[in-house]
Order: C-alpha cells, then sequence, then structure tokens
C-alpha cells in the first residue's frame, strides 16, 4: 500500500464517506477508489486535483511529498 492509498483511506474514514461517495465526488466508480485505496492504480490528474480539494489537503500531502496537509497558497 502507498502513502497515497493509505491518505486517502484515511481522509475518507475521517470525513465518514463511504468509496460510492468519494467517488460520485470526484467522478469515478466506487470500484476506482477502491482500487486507488488498494494501491492497484491511481487518479488522473484532474481526480486528484479534486481529491485535494474536496478533502482540504495539498496534493503534496495526499502524495507523500509532506506530511503537511495544509495548501500553501
Amino acid at each position: 500500500m502507498s502513502i497515497f492509498s493509505e491518505r486517502l483511506r484515511d481522509l475518507r474514514l475521517k470525513h465518514g464517506m463511504t468509496q460510492e461517495e468519494v467517488g460520485k465526488t470526484i467522478g469515478v466508480k466506487r470500484y476506482s477508489v477502491y482500487g486507488y485505496e488498494k494501491g492497484n492504480n491511481y487518479p488522473e490528474v484532474p481526480g486528484l486535483i479534486a481529491l485535494a480539494d474536496h478533502f482540504g489537503v495539498s496534493i503534496d500531502y495526499l502524495v507523500g511529498r509532506t506530511d503537511n496537509p495544509e495548501i500553501n497558497r
């Protein structure tokens, strides 16, 4: 499992969302979100941006480039 997979799952659970709800938020099927969380595949850039925006974290945090979830603007 990748850092991205772990962080996505942790954020989803922290926000009380199902995989299906996350999928609807970013325009993919539940099975895609399942694959992201298992580390079998990754979202395309627009999906990654949508996830970061939805959860209010930086893309760098999602992909493990930083441990700081805050967005630097």
